[in-house]
């Protein structure tokens, strides 16, 4: 019997994430970080370990799909975690904790994905990347005129 590759689609994407996300939480679940926060983590330490409340909250609400109260709830817990610091009524900082936390979380990460892309050629990761990119620009693109 031969398997024929199915053509790409929702669900071709769809179990391709929660296939690669469900071996990402197995290292979140040994450091007791959830989903959300490790997103959050990646965003303020992208923007050097300080980030506007308010801008944190929207680019989490964005990215993850989640309503803006859920991305505040993120942030409060991470604070309250030590996660994340309150230099300012409006800012957010990573705590030493936090950074630690992150960089074990990224490392775990990035060998889960050298593992998962192995031996697939660049050029075929460079075109899935283009076209799931457009998929996701045209999927925002519905949920701003919904």
């Amino acid at each position: 019997m031969t398997t024929t590759t199915p053509p790409v689609n929702g669900q071709v994407i769809g179990l391709a994430h929660y296939a690669s996300r469900a071996v990402l939480e197995t290292v979140l679940a040994r450091t007791g970080t959830t989903f959300n926060q490790s997103v959050a983590l990646r965003v303020v330490s992208e923007q050097d370990g300080t980030a506007e409340r308010a801008r944190l909250v929207a680019r989490l609400s964005a990215a993850l799909k989640i309503e803006e109260s859920a991305a505040r709830r993120t942030v409060d817990e991470m604070t309250a975690l030590g996660l994340l610091a309150e230099p300012t009524a409006d800012h957010v900082s990573l705590t030493e904790h936090g950074a630690e936390l992150f960089e074990r979380i990224r490392t775990a990460g990035n060998a889960i994905a050298s593992r998962l892309y192995a031996g697939i050629p660049a050029e075929d990761l460079a075109t899935a990347g283009r076209v799931l990119t457009l998929v996701t620009e045209r999927a925002d693109a519905e949920l701003a005129g919904a």
